[in-house]
This record gives structure tokens, C-alpha cells and sequence, in this order.
């Protein structure tokens, strides 16, 4: 089953509330009703949206369960539009099928082949304006394959950065993520396959940009920013030459700029005119390049990243395909740097699909944040009263805060062994 068009149905959504306990609570979950009354908690409204640690721990210290609203979605064919059957309800529920450890084992040397043949790509499109969708599709298959193995493995590795491979970089970490928030939505494997191509290739018209615009470190000028921003027209056409294979990937180049409320570019297209794919790669395009060093910028961290597009909703992006995005990165993903409650520093390598807030991580400094031997500690067990409250993350840190350079440990192979 391919992706779906306009034609052949649409996309049916439903907001039902669950019950969960507060330690499964996730920044961006809207609270609709507690264990207790609403007078007897200090918060001001019955029902708000949780923004925060701190909003998560207020309600901790005053609840054991409360109810969320999430919004469920399933695609209906035009010919059961009017009477969906039960089937149509059904999405793919993925597990890990192996370990963290086991699977970073197996596709670091994957990876490091995948931004190899991204870059190739890439650089045979600037010099011949030709793409090898073959070689695109052995890349995003290898990809597929991992994240239906773990989840977290080759997110873990998308933080690799450099500076100066950017824009090869980014199309492939953007595939990467576009997989597993794929693998969230509950898509079908050959769907992951297709939104995966979608995400290595939304990119490909920069190499049509002239460098010295694409990596200016100062300000554009309006005439160089409307450089830059033909590069959805420039993809759109040089996917188009590619022949068979790049349907999908035509229009998501072409439209990953658009924006909901009709604000983007180069069409200025509105709301429904947009593809699901498009609104896809939107959020994680802007996603990656907000958590990245650029030539004009730091980079933030995936908590601020992710309150932007949040606060965005509705407007630049899909409101509810935000509120999953954030589910699917959760608090804390792979290659976050954090401080802890008692001001230890360590580094998440793994989350925990139970408890989102209290993932795996090695530590790595201590509360002077002098370094230490490392050390893995699984915060789950704060949740099991094994461990005191102070080992609570307060804060996540950019890259390089302490001396602690996340790619430094990534290219070490991030070995490291529970203790």
C-alpha cells in the first residue's frame, strides 16, 4: 500500500481521553480531568496544556492518574467515508525488535555509509543534475530497516554534525527522523520507505543555489533569499527529471515550505492544498535545522526546538501532527545533554517507551562538573523508588556545554557497558 492521495480518500481523525499515570505524562499532552477535584489542586483551570518539567511535577505532587485527550487517526477510502468498518481503524504498532546497545553495534557502520552515498548524491546533483534514485533507495531501505529494529539507534547518530557537510547532513538525518515519526503515525513499512525518500531528497534543489548564498553567515539580502528559497523549485525539477520512483518526492520538495495558513512558499498554499507528506517533512525539517549549528547561528536545544513548533501549530504546521512529533522525540531523545535535579551531567542515549521522562543515560560529570568515569544509570528506577528524586532531570544543555561533545562520543561508537 502506497501513500495515500486526495483522490482515494482522506484521513479521519477522533479525540478520545485515556487515562494514564503521571509519570507517563509528555510535554504537549492536554490534561482534561484529575484523580481528585480541580478545587483541590492549585491549578486555575479544568484542563490545560502541559508545557513543561515543571508543570509535569506540579501535577506529580498532587495525582497519581489523570486523563489526556489524544487525537487517534485512521484512513478511510472514499467508498467507506460514510460507514468506516472496524479495519479502518487499525494502524501499525511497531516494537523494538532488539536492543539499543545490539543495534547501534550493527548500524554505525551503516550510517557512516549512508552520509557517504548522501553526499554523493547530493554532489551529482550540483555537477550533472542527476540523481541516482537507486542508490537514494538502498540508502533510505538500510534506514527503514533500523528503525523497525530500534527506534532510538540511528536517531541517536543523527546528531552527528559537521558544519561543513550541512545540507548532506541534514537530508539524511531528516529522512531518518521523517522514519521514525512514520513509524509512529503507524504507517505501513512501504509507507516509511516512501516518506524516507522524501525526507533524503527534500532538499537536493539547494545544490542548484550558488554556496556562497546557501552558506552565507550574515544576513540575506531579499534578492539572495529568494535564491534560496527557489530551491523548492529547483528540487521540483530536478526530481522530476529523475523519472519513476520520485512521485511523492517531486511534491514534497516542492512544498515543504508551505505553511497552513497560506504564509509559505513559493506558492503560498493553504490548509488542505498541502500533502500530508509535505506537512510531514515540514515539522521535521524545521525540526533538524533548528537543533543544528548553521554558518549564521547556534544551535538550540531539542526542548526549545520543539516548544517552536508547538507554539506554531495551526499556523506554520499541522496542529496534530505536531502534538505526534513531539511524542515521537519525546522530552528527552537520544544526544540530549542534562543536568540533573542533584547537578549531575549526563548524556541520553536511550528512552524508555514507558516512562518518556526518565530515559537511560551515561553520566558523565558530577555535581562540580568535574568529569567522572562514566556510568549508566536508568532514571526509570526513580520511578520504582530505587533511586532519590535529585536523579530527576532538571534541564537538557546545548552540545559542547562542560566539555561534553556529544559527536566525540558518537564517533567512539558509544560502547558503554550497564553497571
Amino acid at each position: 500500500m502506497g501513500a495515500k492521495t486526495p483522490s482515494s480518500g482522506r484521513f479521519v481523525s477522533e479525540r478520545r481521553s485515556h487515562k494514564i499515570h503521571v509519570s507517563e505524562l509528555q510535554i504537549g499532552m492536554w490534561i482534561c480531568k484529575l484523580d481528585r477535584d480541580w478545587l483541590e489542586t492549585p491549578f486555575l483551570l479544568q484542563g490545560f496544556m502541559v508545557e513543561s518539567m515543571a508543570d509535569i511535577e506540579v501535577v506529580a505532587e498532587h495525582c497519581q492518574y489523570v486523563w489526556v485527550d489524544a487525537v487517534e487517526e485512521h484512513w478511510v477510502g472514499n467508498q467507506r467515508l460514510q460507514s468506516a468498518s472496524p479495519a479502518a481503524n487499525k494502524k501499525n504498532i511497531f516494537v523494538n525488535q532488539v536492543g539499543f546497545s545490539e543495534e547501534t553495534n550493527h548500524v554505525l557502520g551503516v550510517y557512516r555509509e549512508a552520509r557517504r552515498i548522501t553526499k554523493s548524491l547530493l554532489d551529482e546533483a550540483r555537477l550533472t543534475s542527476v540523481i541516482n534514485t537507486r542508490q537514494a533507495k538502498e540508502t533510505v531501505n538500510e534506514c527503514v530497516n533500523s528503525v523497525l529494529r530500534n527506534s532510538d539507534a540511528l536517531m541517536w547518530l543523527s546528531k552527528i554534525r559537521s558544519q561543513d557537510e550541512y545540507t548532506s547532513e541534514h537530508c539524511l538525518n531528516v529522512c531518518i527522523l521523517a522514519i521514525a515519526f512514520g513509524r509512529q503515525l503507524g504507517y505501513t513499512e512501504e509507507e516509511l520507505h516512501d516518506i524516507g525518500i522524501c525526507g533524503l531528497l527534500h532538499d537536493v534543489g539547494k545544490m542548484r543555489v550558488p554556496p556562497e548564498v546557501l552558506n552565507k553567515p550574515g544576513k540575506l539580502t531579499p534578492q539572495e533569499f529568494k535564491q534560496i528559497q527557489r530551491h523548492t523549485v529547483y528540487g521540483r525539477n530536478l526530481l522530476m527529471s529523475a523519472g519513476s520512483g520520485a512521485a511523492q518526492a517531486v511534491d514534497v520538495a516542492w512544498a515543504h515550505h508551505e505553511r497552513l495558513d497560506g504564509s509559505g512558499y513559493p506558492r503560498g498554499l493553504k490548509d488542505s492544498n498541502i500533502s500530508r507528506y509535505a506537512r510531514i517533512i515540514a515539522i521535521v525539517d524545521a525540526f533538524d535545522a533548528m537543533t543544528a549549528d548553521r554558518c549564521y547561528g547556534r544551535a538550540m536545544t531539542s526542548t526549545e526546538a520543539l516548544k517552536n513548533i508547538y507554539r506554531a501549530r495551526g499556523t506554520q504546521f499541522d496542529g496534530e501532527l505536531a502534538e505526534q512529533f513531539l511524542k515521537t522525540i519525546g522530552l528527552y531523545p537520544p544526544g540530549s545533554l542534562v543536568e540533573l535535579v542533584n547537578g549531575e551531567v549526563g548524556l541520553v542515549f536511550e528512552t524508555n517507551q514507558r516512562y518518556r521522562q526518565l530515559p537511560k543515560i551515561v553520566l558523565l560529570r558530577d555535581a562540580n562538573k568535574a568529569p567522572i568515569n562514566e556510568k549508566v544509570l536508568d532514571l526509570a528506577l526513580v520511578e520504582q523508588g530505587k533511586l532519590s528524586r535529585d536523579y530527576l532531570i532538571r534541564t537538557v544543555h546545548p552540545d559542547g556545554s562542560f566539555g561534553v561533545s556529544v559527536r566525540a562520543y558518537q564517533q567512539q561508537g558509544l560502547m558503554f557497558r550497564h553497571r
